[in-house]
């Protein structure tokens, strides 16, 4: 984060490449990713020192190597323990967390509901495959299912769980979906995740050609892409379509469903609202497919202004300090009652 009236030095995608090799397998979507990262980096207004990754395990996990900031490769699941941490005591920074479905929603799930939920300004990016890379094909928290893989050779009968469904419930105040293969939709999502004040949350679609290959190809392959994405822009009826033909309307029950616009008349296709206070819009949104197979919303569903973790702990601390003066540690340590161990 820069300081208004800062002069920011211009740079350019080779300066926030770092020298380190990039080891993903061949044709992975994670490549499309950095390669967006890096290129939109120059655009932000950002200094290198001021910027941070952070990572847990896994493919994905490995993007702080890649990126010429500060960076962190945590544990497996706690890169978001980390990053809120280093949010927290260092708002002077633009704090960044790479993830993947299995580190995110799996032993990282706890951290990710209490990041978003609280509100910590920081941008999370998950990359969601539905499977496990780096360990060789597991299924992971979002595996459809019936997913045959080495751990489920029967077939896994866990429900998955829909990411964006997740972060909205957690109401977390910024919300989206985009995808490894439209590198301007994906920077541009990703740019408007990080101009936002507070915990920014973007599930990234992201192919894994060994392990899973094809896995959301039925809607973002170039050719299926018309009828079966869904762009969600504020303020504007949710149509898609070669010809804008169909449409999101809500029936008398209160649930969104897919029509034609022909057959419901132009007054019923609902008009999309990502910055209503309440989740409810974006989550019955976030409901509309039932997986990668269906025509499925993509874009901002939510982006609401709320006060942030860290700004809420500074005020607090700030009254604290004015109500009782300065804190005093060794005070602190030795007053009251003291236990000898």
């Amino acid at each position: 984060m820069t300081a208004p009236g800062v002069e920011v030095p211009l740079t350019t995608k080779k300066d926030w490449s770092s020298d380190q090799e990039v080891r993903w397998c061949p044709g992975c979507g994670d490549y499309s990713i950095l390669t967006a990262v890096q290129m939109l980096m120059p655009e932000l207004g950002l200094r290198r020192e001021n910027t941070v990754f952070i990572s847990g395990i896994g493919c994905s996990s490995r993007f702080p190597y890649y990126m010429d900031t500060y960076g962190l490769h945590g544990i497996h699941g706690r890169a978001l323990a980390l990053a809120t941490g280093l949010a927290v005591s260092r708002p002077d920074l633009d704090v960044w967390v790479v993830t993947g479905d299995g580190d995110g929603l799996s032993i990282g799930g706890n951290h990710l509901i209490h990041t978003l939920r609280r509100n910590v300004n920081l941008t999370v990016l998950l990359f969601n495959n539905q499977i496990y890379g780096l360990t060789k094909g597991q299924y992971s928290p979002t595996s459809e299912m019936g997913k045959v893989t080495k751990s489920t050779p029967f077939g896994s009968v866990d429900h998955p769980f829909n990411p964006v469904s997740l972060a909205l419930g957690a109401e977390a105040t910024f919300v989206a979906r985009t995808h490894d293969l439209d590198r301007r939709h994906l920077m541009e999502t990703i740019r408007r995740a990080h101009d936002h004040r507070g915990a920014a949350f973007v599930e990234i679609y992201q192919n894994c050609n060994v392990f899973n290959d094809g896995a959301f190809e039925q809607v973002t392959a170039r050719e299926a892409r018309p009828q079966m994405l869904i762009p969600l822009v504020h303020g504007q009826p949710v149509r898609f379509g070669a010809g804008n033909e169909r449409c999101v309307t809500v029936d008398r029950q209160g649930r969104a469903r897919i029509a034609e616009v022909a057959d419901v008349g132009e007054d019923a296709v609902l008009v999309h609202d990502e910055r209503r206070d309440e989740p409810e819009l974006a989550f019955m949104l976030s409901r509309l497919a039932r997986g990668p197979f269906e025509p499925t919303p993509i874009g901002v569903f939510r982006a609401v202004e709320q006060p942030d973790y860290g700004a809420l702990m500074e005020q607090q601390l700030l009254e604290a300090t004015q109500r009782h003066g300065p804190g005093d540690l060794t005070s602190l340590l030795t007053g009251g009652t003291t236990w000898q161990v």
